[in-house]
């Protein structure tokens, strides 16, 4: 009779626990060569509390990526029309994406009470531009807004912009400068994070989502402990995007459509894209 309910507890648990996690990414280390050039990574930590996190490593030297950022929208009242990460991917045919830099209006009261929705006008925190147009200029002084440069030529560049800006995305600090992990970092606040990097002589980007607010599957990670992670991935320079449920990463699937690769978490409800302002997208050839 003991044995028989022991055995009945376990189904539960083990059923509950298939239903809880059901369509999110198995928390199992991975590494797999998902297109030619693109390793994926998907590392799973337990202490000092539950952490999946998903990277993907490009090398330029063997997959070529181009790297793209969202153009603007005619839009009244921002710089863009608001979609999610999934929608740009498949919006401007690009291989793989993540979400970009902050963005305002934003609110989200409640699963129906949040702005933006789809095709609703945002505009980004920080200094964006695409092929060459430069449409927001940033809450702040340009100058201390940490900022992704991507030259013409693809070359990527932390706060340095070439001569001549043809892409560039914001975050909201940087992570990793020169190797070294920026002083003063948070390590208390726990949260869903993104953000890109670069190793030493520019040859591998690193795109990195952590998922988190997941009960059982993952709680987040302190931008502390994101700035450890990215240094110990081989980052040189990395900057920390926006975080929270607008977390996500698509790569397309080989029949061509989206493929979400983490479990975005908007208004706390696991799966649900968030709409965002603009995203870093990459052609692979």
């Amino acid at each position: 009779m003991i044995l028989l309910i022991l055995l009945s507890g376990l189904m539960l648990l083990t059923v509950g626990y298939s239903l809880f996690s059901r369509g999110r990414p198995a928390p199992v280390p991975v590494k797999e060569e998902v297109m030619a050039g693109v390793t994926y990574l998907r590392i799973v930590r337990y202490l000092p509390h539950s952490m999946v996190v998903h990277v993907l490593v490009l090398d330029k030297k063997n997959g070529s990526p181009q790297f793209m950022t969202t153009p603007p929208d005619e839009v009244t009242g921002g710089a863009l029309s608001a979609r999610t990460t999934s929608q740009f991917l498949e919006e401007y045919g690009v291989q793989i994406a993540i979400n970009g830099d902050g963005f305002f209006p934003w609110w989200s009261r409640s699963p129906v009470d949040y702005y933006p929705r789809v095709g609703q006008a945002v505009t980004p925190n920080g200094f964006a531009a695409s092929y060459g147009e430069r449409y927001a200029n940033g809450l702040q002084d340009v100058s201390l807004e940490p900022t992704l440069y991507i030259s013409r030529r693809n070359e990527l560049t932390f706060n340095r912009p070439p001569n001549k800006i043809y892409h560039a995305i914001s975050g909201d600090r940087m992570l990793v400068q020169g190797g070294r992990i920026i002083p003063g970092l948070d390590d208390t606040e726990i949260d869903p994070r993104t953000a890109v990097g670069i190793n030493r002589n520019g040859r591998f980007t690193y795109l990195v989502v952590v998922d988190g607010r997941q009960p059982f599957y993952s709680a987040g990670a302190t931008l502390a402990e994101m700035a450890e992670l990215l240094q110990e991935l081989g980052v040189f320079y990395a900057m920390n995007l926006d975080g929270g449920g607008s977390s996500t990463m698509v790569m397309e699937g080989a029949d061509g459509e989206p493929v979400i690769l983490n479990s975005p978490i908007d208004s706390y409800i696991p799966l649900r894209e968030r709409p965002v302002a603009n995203h870093l997208g990459v052609y692979l050839k």
